[in-house]
């Protein structure tokens, strides 16, 4: 009986310490006293927050949690207990083509400084930065911090996302309309930096053909409409539209050379080569490739816990092939790639909000979707 029992009690130890074993295994410290389940896959749940005729090109969110949203025709909303006002003294854009108001973005200190930032296509097809503050239901100080120098002048390849790091540099993308990705002297086809005021910072690169430093922090993109700061390596990521095939994402460095229009992994439109091989030196190579193309639109990590085995994914919309791209990555090399919300229609944005959900703007009509891990 002795000896039975002795059994029973190295059985239930060994249990408990295969259990504690698997949990530990399954549990990753992310940040100390934090433990986050790395494993387990959340379910998910998908609701519609609201619908608009007009393409909802940009969003982001007020300390409050109410969500500020661009539509492509020129206006500003806030989305606020269930209804969208807007937001009056927009400056005049230029929607044809691709243009139009594009992309907004809330100042991560806003409490202390009041500022929103906006992009879009000036009258006569220039890209253009501004910044201003909210007062009551209209913008107040508007203060125009970029602009290209020359137009687009079929109105596409305006790129412009923005993002702003932890040292309060504002970096910006603006897309390559007529092959100027590779001219330094040229505000297109570039990833912008400049402090959150518009100046520009003293240690920005100085450019080949260049004497001192200007804007442009990196060049040779061609309509780069994803960026997105790594929330371990605090990288900045890119993404951007290849011609037929090609699109890319880059992980964007100082001064770097992202090849193009010398060097793609696509081909024309009408199908002729734009180059024999894809690689050349002195030019960064692409961490990921889609082709076919997906046309990447809209980039975000997933950072919130509750994401759990999803957590610091890579989410990019596709609005030729109509789906959220989840790609996984492993320090910069893709293992795994998955489709949310396939067919829903074409994903023009995608971020995660405060609240640790993902928002979609989808086409056709504009609406933003909503993806909760549960």
């Amino acid at each position: 009986m002795k000896r039975l029992k002795q059994i029973v009690l190295s059985s239930l130890l060994m249990g408990i310490t295969i259990t504690v074993i698997l949990a530990c295994r399954n549990k990753t410290a992310n940040t100390p006293g934090e433990i986050v389940d790395t494993l387990t896959v959340p379910n998910i749940v998908q609701s519609t927050v609201f619908t608009r005729n007009d393409i909802i090109w940009g969003m982001d969110w007020l300390p409050n949690g109410d969500m500020l949203f661009t539509e492509k025709g020129g206006k500003l909303f806030r989305w606020s207990n269930g209804s969208a006002v807007e937001i009056t003294g927009v400056p005049t854009v230029d929607a044809g083509g691709q243009g139009g108001l594009l992309d907004v973005l809330v100042h991560p200190q806003y409490s202390q400084h009041d500022w929103i930032y906006f992009s879009y296509a000036r009258t006569g097809g220039f890209y253009t930065l501004s910044r201003a503050k909210i007062s009551g239901n209209a913008l107040s100080n508007i203060q125009q911090l970029y602009t290209t120098t020359e137009a687009s002048s079929w109105r596409g390849h305006y790129g412009s996302r923005m993002v702003i790091d932890k040292n309060r540099f504002l970096f910006f993308s603006v897309g390559d309309p007529a092959a100027f990705g590779q001219n330094t002297g040229s505000g297109w086809g570039k990833v912008h930096r400049i402090h959150d005021d518009g100046r520009i910072p003293s240690d920005n690169p100085v450019l080949p053909g260049q004497t001192a430093a200007n804007t442009i922090w990196a060049y040779g993109v061609r309509n780069p409409q994803g960026l997105a700061i790594h929330p371990v390596t605090g990288e900045l990521w890119e993404s951007e539209h290849g011609p037929r095939g090609g699109d890319e994402v880059n992980i964007i460095k100082k001064g770097a050379n992202y090849g193009w229009p010398l060097v793609s992994h696509g081909r024309n439109y009408d199908g002729s080569i734009i180059s024999s091989n894809p690689f050349m030196t002195g030019v960064e190579n692409a961490i990921k490739v889609w082709t076919p193309s997906i046309a990447p639109c809209g980039m975000d990590f997933l950072k919130h816990k509750n994401w759990k085995a999803y957590r610091n994914r890579l989410v990019v919309g596709a609005l030729a092939f109509r789906h959220v791209a989840n790609v996984k990555f492993n320090g910069t090399s893709p293992v795994d790639e998955f489709r949310w919300l396939d067919q829903l229609g074409r994903v023009r944005n995608v971020k995660e909000g405060p609240d640790g959900s993902l928002y979609v703007s989808v086409e056709g009509p504009g609406r933003i979707i909503r993806i909760t891990p549960q």
